[in-house]
């Protein structure tokens, strides 16, 4: 292992990293203060609907990590309480970083930015822990896990007036909320295995069951963006099933358990969902929104490439008819190679 890369001494890496996530704010929202030390058109920003940093590996390889900026940013809260969510994506992944900007204009929470990283099927989890997966993970689960760039809100350690983990809008979000989600994280030391300049990471594991609607946004050679929907829930594990399988990856890292609801074609079983995905990372929103999504991709001229959303939830313009209306994901993708982007 390198070591000798790293260039900010460790006892100042939180220095560093706050100074950063200011500076990144300022850069994307602006700041007046600038304007006043003569910096006017950086005062402006840049009006900025979403973001991402390119940290790996030609930042994070000698500089402190881009983690505690991408997770804060996504969250519902900063240094300055609740406020507005800001797409905000690691590895400068500008597709998942639209992928999040969908999931928070249709919900107005915080988008949770993952790794797919691992199926576990039944079998397998039984082999490692001696235990058997209840409930909704009784057919399998999938790993949502990274390097600790995600939103704290993906804690749930907000509560709903039942009592209940949840994940909220920015304007709901309470006094209480805000510090029981600071207190569900702990920021770990950046794995220098992985960030040989240092840094900290968030984590925490999400320690309710929730509906949620898992995204993706892929770019098809021939076709374009295409989407990919899979809604289902968040799952908690016992404390040692969730340890041994956890590490597994990193100990470090915030992790969610996911099990899709399965039975849709593409969704035969947990394995299919994973094998269909069009990339290692996904962003995760509170709810089953999925159709809303459809309705937006339709709209944009987005086909979607896969979805478990029931037939009778789905609406796409009139329109869409005239391309069929046996195979919607057919019609789809002929009614948006037709009608063209609407952005370009």
């Amino acid at each position: 292992m390198i070591t000798k890369s790293k260039v900010v001494p460790a006892d100042q890496d939180w220095d560093f990293i706050a100074k950063q996530a200011v500076i990144i704010r300022d850069i994307l929202f602006g700041n007046e203060q600038l304007a006043q030390i003569g910096w006017k058109e950086e005062a402006r920003g840049r009006h900025a609907i979403a973001g991402g940093f390119q940290g790996q590996r030609q930042w994070t390889d000698w500089l402190p990590n881009g983690d505690f900026t991408e997770a804060i940013m996504a969250s519902t809260f900063d240094w300055n309480g609740p406020r507005p969510v800001t797409a905000f994506a690691t590895e400068n992944d500008t597709l998942n970083a639209d992928a999040m900007l969908f999931g928070t204009l249709v919900t107005n929470k915080a988008p949770i930015f993952s790794d797919v990283r691992t199926y576990w099927s039944p079998e397998a989890v039984e082999n490692v822990t001696g235990k058997t997966l209840t409930g909704k993970a009784e057919n399998g689960i999938l790993h949502l896990i990274n390097s600790g760039a995600s939103a704290l809100d993906g804690s749930a350690a907000a509560k709903d007036e039942h009592g209940n983990g949840t994940m909220k809008e920015f304007w709901n979000m309470t006094d209480e909320d805000v510090e029981a989600c600071l207190a569900a994280t702990d920021w770990c030391r950046a794995n220098y295995e992985y960030f040989r300049g240092g840094g900290y990471s968030s984590h925490f594991k999400t320690a309710a069951e929730m509906p949620v609607t898992v995204i993706r946004l892929n770019m098809v050679e021939g076709v374009g963006p295409t989407l990919q929907i899979a809604e289902g829930h968040t799952v908690v594990l016992e404390d040692d099933v969730h340890t041994i399988l956890d590490e597994r990856t990193d100990k470090t890292r915030p992790t969610t358990w996911f099990a899709p609801n399965i039975g849709e074609a593409g969704f035969e079983t947990v394995y299919d969902v994973m094998n269909a995905w069009g990339s290692n990372h996904c962003a995760t929103v509170h709810g089953h929104v999925g159709n809303d999504l459809i309705t937006l991709a339709s709209m944009l001229r987005i086909p979607v490439a896969l979805h478990n959303v029931p037939r009778e939830r789905i609406f796409r313009p009139h329109a869409f008819s005239g391309f069929g209306t046996k195979d919607l994901e057919g019609a789809d993708f002929k009614a948006c190679e037709h009608f063209g982007p609407l952005y370009q």
